[in-house]
């Protein structure tokens, strides 16, 4: 059973674990501890009860403790929360931007509004961030994500509601300060 939970789990985990901590060697790290832990606890797992969930919250706490540990010893890297997924891009978090076409212009424009995205959630205070990256980037069910964090549906949903106003502020504040072009009003 373990060997099926790794690798049905290690690539969608390890890439939750990137974007959670930011930080590639980090989030090794944490994976790492993650399948031990899940090693370890084997048999506390109920059958029948759904694994994605039970992985994820072992995951989310192992890098809760990753991130308290690296905070307390200071060493916190400048690019924090800045990894790309597997294929080298980022997720976006809402369809914000359409598909890239053939022009480099609008590739280059997606880009940076992807990373304008990604910046915005990496702002976010971890309660709400936490919601954000296990709907948005993981596509996880509001009652899987209560069952990850440990808090009740509702709460879920007012995080992510909260943590959406947020976004929508933060988005429009960076809007109201984005220089013109010259000419342009």
């Amino acid at each position: 059973m373990f060997g099926t939970l790794v690798k049905r789990y290690e690539r969608e985990l390890f890439g939750y674990l990137r974007r959670y901590v930011g930080d590639d060697d980090l989030a090794d790290d944490v994976f790492q501890n993650t399948f031990i832990a899940v090693f370890r606890k084997i048999g506390q797992y109920e059958p029948g009860r759904a694994a994605r969930p039970w992985l994820y919250a072992i995951a989310t706490n192992q890098a809760i403790d990753a991130l308290r540990r690296r905070t307390r010893r200071g060493d916190r890297s400048a690019d924090a929360r800045t990894a790309p997924d597997e294929e080298g891009e980022p997720r976006p978090l809402f369809e914000l931007v359409p598909a890239p076409g053939p022009d480099p212009g609008e590739s280059a424009d997606r880009a940076e509004q992807a990373g304008r995205v990604r910046a915005a959630v990496d702002r976010l205070p971890d309660l709400l961030r936490q919601v954000v990256v296990l709907a948005y980037f993981q596509g996880l069910k509001y009652k899987d994500i209560a069952d990850v964090l440990g808090i009740p549906v509702g709460t879920v949903k007012s995080r992510l509601h909260a943590a959406t106003t947020k976004l929508t502020e933060d988005w429009t504040a960076a809007e109201d300060h984005t220089p013109r072009p010259v000419g342009e009003p």
